[in-house]
């Protein structure tokens, strides 16, 4: 298995990787929206707003994360990670975790200070993440599962209270995803 930044060559086979991986795990309802998203997170975003990473198999991709920017009203250089994709086939490998952790030394790298999730405590606790309180730091929209809002810092800094609600990327910002 090949670990390795996202190539706008991979734009079609990442979209139908999201859209399958969600249509097998909830509906196809669900693997259209998510992969609508996708698609609308790679091409409307900004080069320097969106980070993605796959995982390869004989040159194939079987996982896929993206990490989009988060502003603030103070200067803060954070990602949420959302949403992640691992084959059907390929799931419970550690293969999501493993490309988790390869792109947060990635974000590490680019002086990147805070990433953010929404999901399972259960699993993003396995690669470093924290619940937070939407208290501390004030999700884009209201949380549906406020349990589910963590995050983790990347440098010597400790996650404290961000001024002000953040703001996501266009993609990102409905509340049909939080």
């Amino acid at each position: 298995m090949e670990l390795s930044a996202f190539n706008s060559d991979q734009t079609d086979e990442v979209i139908e990787l999201y859209t399958q991986v969600f249509t097998d795990a909830e509906n196809a309802e669900e693997g259209v929206l998510i992969g609508k998203l996708v698609a609308e997170l790679i091409n409307t975003s900004e080069e320097h707003d969106l980070l993605g990473f796959v995982a390869l198999s004989e040159g194939k991709v079987i996982a896929c994360i993206f990490f989009s920017r988060l502003s603030f009203s103070v200067h803060t250089k954070a990602f949420i990670l959302s949403p992640v994709a691992v084959n059907s086939e390929h799931q419970r490998q550690g293969i999501g975790q493993q490309l988790i952790n390869f792109a947060i030394n990635e974000l590490k790298l680019q002086g990147v200070e805070f990433v953010f999730t929404y999901g399972d405590p259960n699993y993003y606790s396995k690669v470093g993440f924290s619940q937070i309180s939407t208290e501390v730091i004030k999700p884009a929209f209201t949380l549906t599962y406020p349990e589910g809002w963590q995050g983790q810092s990347l440098t010597n800094k400790k996650i404290t209270s961000i001024a002000g609600t953040c703001h996501c990327v266009s993609a990102l910002n409905k509340q049909i995803y939080w």
